[in-house]
């Protein structure tokens, strides 16, 4: 990749202080990621990204750092753009219950972000360690799919909790039926073809759910105990956020929606990591994976229209620099597109898509400036040195989000190329 033309600071500044790393492999020795401790520092959740989902590099870069995380930096819990009431059964497996091969029956109906490579690494490194790792779900669920995983146990705990609650759940879970999809680009359009009577039914019924949950703690809890109750209502809230998510993403769709509502998603993927760290053994560090999009610091706009706040502002907000936030990206490549299709079976077709050049302001024509192939740089010191001139925006899918990347990011991860995974290309996935 030719360099700017124009002279660029912050690429200077990169040639000065990224430092290369020579691995992709999952397997290989870690030693070039040691530079990545003095990153991190103290940070009790450190957040690994990615500019798209469903790229071969990033899968294998993200489980290079959860190795190094855990085996040489003492992380004991992986959290992940996934489902908070589904993630209880996956950390089971992870712990040993089961077989080896029941991890396909529990992911048969999720979006392959990439969960199954870790959770394997998981089992595996379990069955030895002495301090096992945790997996923890942080999404609302199905990401914004269906209702159902939350609320059939939901519903489960009140029948032994609260029976007298059942016909709003009973009631919620008819509706959330009639079309549940497996992701928020099959159901919200499905969730807006529904009579008005039965959204706004639905979401009264979550409403007066939620409220009595809050308002009768004590009795819940009296007849259980308060880590069940606890779980039950992150469920419940996880229902509540997807409901209205279902409104946000329809005007959204619609060219109606209020600004910045899609929001509800990560304002609840934040409380779910803050809800795990919250319950953890003092002294626990988190590894959160998820999209570039949803981990960084800065909020989201497209086209000057502020679009959402993600899960990183907030739990920066939350943990100040306890929260590390490392965006992982590619100078060039290919990508896997998403496009609607409301045939597909998730809601979308993945379409591999070459990556353009990298536009200038971008941190990636930085490191394509600064001459750097597969390399980490933390941002930081960058942040006072060159507040002025750093990169404005970022690779995000096919296209460049325009935000401060020294502020947005604490890290970055580069790799020279992308490639769409081989088993979607294959055709074994959407």
């Amino acid at each position: 990749m030719p360099a700017s033309p124009h002279p660029d600071p912050f690429a200077d500044w990169l040639g000065r202080h990224a430092a290369p790393l020579t691995h992709l492999d999952p397997e290989a020795p870690l030693d070039d990621l040691e530079p990545l401790r003095d990153l991190i520092g103290d940070a009790r959740v450190v957040a690994i990204g990615e500019h798209s989902h469903f790229i071969d590099e990033f899968i294998r870069l993200r489980r290079r750092l959860l190795r190094f995380l855990v085996e040489r930096c003492g992380f004991t819990v992986l959290a992940f753009e996934y489902g908070f009431s589904e993630g209880f059964p996956l950390d089971a497996w992870a712990q040993g219950e089961g077989t080896d091969d029941d991890l396909t029956a529990h992911l048969a109906e999720a979006v392959p972000v990439g969960v199954d490579d870790p959770l394997r690494w998981l089992r595996r490194h379990n069955a030895t360690a002495l301090r096992p790792v945790r997996f923890a779900g942080i999404d609302i669920p199905a990401a914004g799919g269906s209702l159902l995983p939350a609320l059939t146990p939901v519903a489960d705990y009140l029948r032994q909790i609260d029976p007298e609650a059942l016909p709003a759940v009973q009631t919620a879970t008819r509706i959330a039926e009639s079309f549940a999809g497996t992701s928020a680009a099959s159901s919200a359009p499905a969730w807006a073809r529904l009579p008005a009577a039965d959204q706004d039914a639905l979401t009264a019924a979550l409403t007066r759910l939620l409220i009595r949950f809050r308002a009768v703690e004590p009795l819940y809890v009296s007849r259980g105990d308060q880590h069940g109750y606890d779980i039950a209502l992150r469920r419940l809230e996880g229902a509540c956020q997807a409901d209205y998510g279902f409104r946000a993403m329809a005007g959204l769709f619609a060219g109606t929606g209020l600004t910045a509502d899609t929001s509800a998603r990560d304002v609840y993927m934040a409380g779910s990591v803050l809800w795990h760290l919250e319950r953890c053994e003092p002294g626990t560090r988190i590894v959160l994976a998820a999209h570039n999009a949803h981990i960084q610091k800065a909020p989201i706009s497209f086209n000057g229209q502020l679009t959402g706040f993600p899960m990183g502002q907030h739990l920066h907000n939350a943990l100040g620099d306890a929260y590390f936030a490392l965006g992982l990206t590619s100078t060039g490549g290919h990508t896997g597109e998403m496009i609607r299709d409301e045939k597909a079976r998730f809601g979308f077709r993945i379409e591999d898509t070459a990556l353009r050049p990298p536009e200038p302001g971008s941190v990636e024509a930085a490191f394509a400036g600064a001459g750097l192939g597969l390399s980490v740089a933390g941002l930081r010191p960058a942040r006072t040195q060159l507040a002025a001139t750093g990169p404005d925006r970022i690779r995000l899918q096919s296209t460049f989000l325009h935000t401060p990347v020294l502020d947005a990011f604490d890290g970055i991860l580069h790799t020279p190329a992308a490639t769409v995974a081989r088993d979607l290309e294959e055709g074994k996935a959407p």
